[in-house]
């Protein structure tokens, strides 16, 4: 289950951003998780709690924001949301060379610091 490394990774990083504006408590941290990252939010939910026990985000809200596939046409520099409906082609001009843009990772998206 890669999603405790992914957790693990995120936790760090808002650590380090919250240390470096010097914060004493996190309300929350939003992460975005690409469709196809293969990462499970329900995972990173179910992991976060460990992950954080002891550490300044402990009792912070953890909140994941699924990304959707979002594909760049190679035919015509289209970008778009491909579906099953339009056999995942260009909307533009029904090309079938893409690649994908966005939804494929897992980023820290924002941290929101405790007045």
């Amino acid at each position: 289950m890669h999603e405790m490394s992914y957790i693990a990774r995120m936790v760090e990083l808002a650590i380090d951003v919250a240390k470096q504006s010097n914060a004493e408590r996190i309300k929350n941290i939003v992460v975005q998780i690409g469709k196809t990252s293969g990462v499970m939010p329900y995972y990173m939910y179910k992991y976060y709690p460990e992950a954080v026990k002891g550490t300044i985000l402990e009792g912070a809200e953890l909140v994941c924001e699924e990304v959707p596939v979002k594909a760049l046409c190679e035919e015509c520099g289209a970008e778009y949301l491909p579906v099953r409906e339009n056999n995942y082609l260009c909307p533009e001009c029904g090309g079938r060379k893409a690649h994908i843009i966005e939804g494929k990772g897992v980023t820290l998206k924002n941290i929101v610091v405790e007045d």
